[in-house]
């Protein structure tokens, strides 16, 4: 008997047998769906959302259920959009932003938003307009961190309701046109300059008191000096003073005589002098010293 025989003969007699095979394993391929970790599907039973499945092996009902969207959890990054704003001072700037976000929720992206990327695109170029009118040029360039911060917070809370998250959000450049360009740069020559005079004229203000202050610190020591010079002479007057109470009139008279003969020698013994010329009472001056150093008591 011919094989191809067999074969008809054994299906004929399991005909039953293999259609419900069939039917199990597509069944089983449609009741067994396999997600991967970066997507969620979004189930439907009769165009109603179901349910939401997430990462590996999950089970629906098989013909009822459909697997209706499924939705890449990663983040994603906006192109990047170039948007004119007005700052408060009427400068015209052209902003370019760029948005990073995700979906967490992706019942509600699919079922409340049509085009994700367009309205998130529009949603940042109304919210940079607003804070960009706000603020100054200056505030603008100065203080990018803080106006990125405020986008991103505005961005969250207006995509809330489509189950986003802004991960980032950056203002990549402010661009001006050439005419504030030029402005802007005769600004800031003009204020280099200014800080130029003012540093010049501060240190013209600094030597002025620092010569002052060593004129002050110059008359204090001479007059420190003075005042030691007098104390050391009010010292020998007292010594002598003293002296006198002591000795009596005879001891001023022996310094009076020891002085007079320091001066002579003095003067004979000084440089380039050949002729030496004694006052008439030289003699009697050294005669007074020898006679009071005679009759002092040893």
């Amino acid at each position: 008997m011919p094989i191809e025989d067999i074969l008809l003969s054994f299906a004929e007699a399991n005909v039953v047998w293999l259609i419900a095979a069939v039917l199990i394993v597509i069944l089983v391929l449609k009741a067994v769906k396999i997600v991967s970790q970066s997507e969620k599907h979004v189930v439907e039973r009769f165009g109603r959302l179901r349910a939401v499945l997430g990462p590996g092996i999950n089970l629906i009902v098989p013909f009822l259920d459909r697997v209706a969207h499924q939705v890449s959890i990663l983040e994603r990054q906006l192109p990047t959009a170039s948007q004119d704003a007005i700052t408060r001072d009427n400068v015209l700037v052209q902003v370019d932003t760029s948005v990073f976000y995700r979906i967490l929720e992706p019942e509600k992206t699919v079922y409340r938003i049509r085009d994700v990327d367009g309205a998130i695109s529009t949603t940042v170029a109304g919210i940079v307009r607003a804070e960009i009118g706000k603020m100054d040029l200056d505030e603008v360039q100065s203080n990018r961190a803080q106006l990125i911060s405020t986008i991103k917070t505005s961005v969250e809370d207006a995509v809330d309701d489509w189950g986003i998250e802004v991960t980032r959000a950056e203002i990549l450049d402010v661009n001006l046109d050439q005419a504030t360009r030029d402005a802007m740069l005769q600004q800031l020559n003009a204020e280099r300059a200014r800080r130029a005079q003012v540093t010049e004229a501060e240190g013209q203000k600094r030597a002025v008191e620092l010569a002052a202050d060593g004129e002050l610190y110059a008359a204090e020591q001479t007059a420190k000096a003075r005042r030691v010079l007098a104390d050391a002479e009010a010292y020998a007057t007292q010594v002598v003073a003293q002296a006198i109470n002591e000795n009596g009139l005879e001891a001023a008279q022996y310094q009076i005589a020891l002085k007079q003969v320091e001066a002579l020698n003095g003067l004979g013994s000084s440089a380039g002098n050949q002729t030496v010329v004694l006052p008439a009472n030289a003699v009697d001056a050294f005669t007074d010293a020898f006679s009071l150093l005679k009759g002092r008591k040893p």
